[in-house]
Formats: structure tokens, sequence, C-alpha cells
């Protein structure tokens, strides 16, 4: 195998394997920052191995193995007191790591990554903590990845990470789902991550890809986990009828050339109608259970979109008035910039304008390319291309996905010529 062949495969072992190869050495060790070192140490020698052996059959294997000999290396190094002997003694002991129906614990919940979850979700941890080390642990999201994903510099990221990571250790929080009497107490931390995973699956912070399907993908195999142990919470079913909602449509989101395709210019006969209809059936269920909450109106929302025959045929009305009510739920700027876009394709470009203008005062959303993206769109359809073009300038000075990038500067040059 040649040296690009093999750095592909290593980079599709990274995407695909990364969380559990993290998880299986956090449950076999005990130590965060030693998995994360020597998964990190695996990659780089599957780098070299696989170019002169070729790449081996079962690639997670491969690499869980390889970063648990590293790992029992280091702590029989370290191995100076009795703890130490008794974890060398435990991980040399340790059955084939990457065995998916291994289920050492009393959660009765046989997956190393929904452990990992929910440690990470521990409610002695502040919320944006959970979050950032579940996306830095499970997704292998690299710092300044999860810091632009905050709007936070990347030192207090940094930070954040490091402060949770000794609150795991010092607490002595258990690596395991808790029992089901403790659930309810975990599910917004959980969710909160799992939507947040697939987000940055959906529309990658940075990066020359927009979509990250395995992140896609990982985020909705635990969502389902999460329906299954938790059948009668709307909240669980609304968030997994939001993803299979948004996932029907992300073979649609880029063309062949990788380029970015906007929702009123996708081929909505290219949508996955299966998912559709289940994130569907989902959203009703869940919402006849009477409670409902910020998951379930995003679910309504993403309803809208995919149930139109066609982009003029979408009911921005509707949109409108649930994003005001999903407001309530979740009072935040970005949300409050949605219901910007909503109202101004609802009534008029001009009155949607007036939302963003308001955004802009508070200053909540400096820094957020989509900000200044959004008010050349609105301006775009006005007919104001020179006030657009100035706008999507903006937007080119913050934007970080290269996809993303590319898309804002063939709008640039359509308004701009507009304008000459």
């Amino acid at each position: 195998m040649n040296g690009p062949d093999a750095e592909e495969a290593v980079a599709a072992a990274f995407r695909e394997e990364w969380g559990q190869v993290v998880a299986t050495l956090i449950r076999v060790t005990g130590d965060w920052d030693l998995a994360e070192e020597c998964a990190q140490d695996a990659f780089a020698q599957a780098l070299d191995r696989w170019r002169r052996d070729g790449v081996p059959r079962r690639p997670g294997a491969w690499l869980t193995t390889t970063a648990r000999n590293r790992a029992l290396d280091v702590l029989r190094r370290e191995a100076v007191g009795a703890a130490k002997l008794r974890e060398v003694a435990v991980l040399g002991r340790e059955r084939e790591p990457y065995d998916p129906e291994y289920d050492g614990d009393d959660s009765g919940v046989g997956d190393d990554r929904l452990r990992l979850l929910f440690t990470c979700c521990h409610p002695a941890l502040p919320i944006e903590a959970r979050v950032a080390l579940t996306l830095r642990t499970l997704a292998g999201l690299t710092t300044p990845e999860i810091a632009r994903a905050f709007l936070v510099p990347e030192a207090t990221m940094a930070q954040r990470l490091v402060r949770a990571k000794k609150k795991i250790r010092n607490a002595g929080i258990p690596y395991r789902v808790p029992p089901a009497h403790l659930l309810p107490e975990r599910t917004t931390g959980v969710l909160g991550v799992v939507y947040l995973l697939f987000n940055e699956g959906y529309a990658a912070t940075s990066g020359a890809e927009l979509v990250r399907t395995n992140l896609c993908a990982e985020a909705v195999r635990l969502a389902r986990v999460l329906a299954a142990l938790m059948p009668d919470e709307p909240e669980v079913l609304g968030l997994l009828a939001l993803l299979l909602l948004h996932d029907a449509r992300r073979a649609t989101r880029v063309d062949a050339a990788g380029e970015l395709v906007t929702l009123e210019d996708q081929d909505r006969t290219a949508w996955d109608r299966p998912e559709i209809d289940e994130g569907a059936a989902l959203l009703e269920t869940a919402l006849r259970r009477g409670r409902p909450g910020a998951y379930q109106i995003q679910a309504a929302i993403a309803a809208c979109h995919t149930t139109a025959p066609t982009a003029a045929d979408t009911d921005w009305a509707d949109i409108a008035a649930l994003y005001g009510e999903l407001e309530r739920f979740v009072p935040s700027p970005v949300v409050r910039l949605n219901r910007a876009v909503a109202v101004g394709m609802a009534r008029h470009p001009d009155a949607g304008l007036e939302l963003v203008a308001e955004l802009e005062r508070s200053g909540e959303l400096d820094g957020y390319h989509l900000l200044p993206a959004t008010r050349a769109d609105l301006l775009r359809r006005g007919g104001r291309s020179a006030e657009a073009a100035a706008a999507y300038e903006r937007a080119l000075e913050l934007v970080e996905n290269d996809a993303e990038r590319r898309f804002l500067e063939r709008r640039l040059k359509s308004v701009s010529q507009s304008v000459s």
C-alpha cells in the first residue's frame, strides 16, 4: 500500500474508531489523559505500519490493542506503588478490548461509548464542560474546533477541558450508565451533547468538508440507544426525530464536487423518505405525551421543511411561529437569528433585517459568521445588492469551513455582478 492510501485509511479509521478506542481505554485504565495519549500514539503507529503491512481486517481492533499495549507499557514504567501495580495487573489481564458485547458493569448496557457519554454528562460537571469533554473524547474534535463551536477563545476551552477531567478524577465519578432512577437527572446534558455532536457532523465548524458523516451516524446511533433506554421521555424521542429529519437531507447538502447546496436548491427526490417517515412518526409519538420541549419544537420545524413538496411550498409563517415558541425554551441569540430568517421569508426581507439589526446591536453574536451571512442573504433577496456584497465580505472574514467559504464567495460574486 502506498503512502496516500495508508494516510486515507488512517484518516478514515480516526473518523470511525476514535471514540471507541478512547472509550475502551478509559474503561480499562481509568485515566483520561493516558487514554487520549495512547490512542494518539496508536494512530501514529498505524500510519507507519499500515504503509508497510497493509490495512488490517479490523482496524478498530488493531488500534485498540495497540493503544492498550502502549498504556500497559506506560503504567509499568510508572508502577511505583501498590495501586499502580494493581492497575497494571488488571490491564494486563484485560481480554480483547474491542469486544462490542463487553458489559463489565451493572448498567446492563454493553456500550463503552454510551458509558463515556454518561460519565462526561455527570451532573457534578458544568453543562459547558459536559458537552466540550464529550466532543473531545468521544468525537475526537480538537480543542480549537470545540472552542469555535462554543464561540470562546481556545485557551478558555483548554482550561475547561482540564478542569472537567480533574473533577471526574477527584470526585470519583463512575464510568457507567446510571441506573434507571438516575437517568432523568442526566437527560438534559446527554441530549445536548448528542445534539451538538450531530451538528458538528452536519455542518463542521472548520476544515475542508462541510459534512462529517461519521459524527452524524454516531449521534443518530447514540440517540437510538437513548430512546430505547428512555422510551417514555418525549424529549428523547424528539431529539431522535430531529436528527433523523435532518439526516434524511444530509446526502443532498453538498454536490458531487463537495460544494454546499442550500435547502431550497436541494434535490428533494433524493431525500431519504424512510428516515423522514420514521422521524415524523417519532415526533407524533413524542407530542402525544403532552410535554413539549425544545427538541420536539425543532423536530417540528425540520418536519415543515421535509414535508414541503417544493421549496416554494414551505410554510415559513408556521416555522417563524415555531421559532418564537422555541425561544421560550432556548432563549439564545442563534434561535433569534433563525427566527429572523423565517420572518424574512414569511413576510418580507426587511422584516427579517430588523431582527438581525437587533442582534447586531446586542453584540451577542460578534464573530459568528452566520450573522453577517444572514444579513447578506436577506439583503440579496430584497434586491439590495451593494449592501449584500459588503455583508458577504464580512462573513468571509469570519467563516472557518472551506465549503461554506466557497459558497459565500460565489454569492459575493453574484451580487457584485448585479451591482456592476
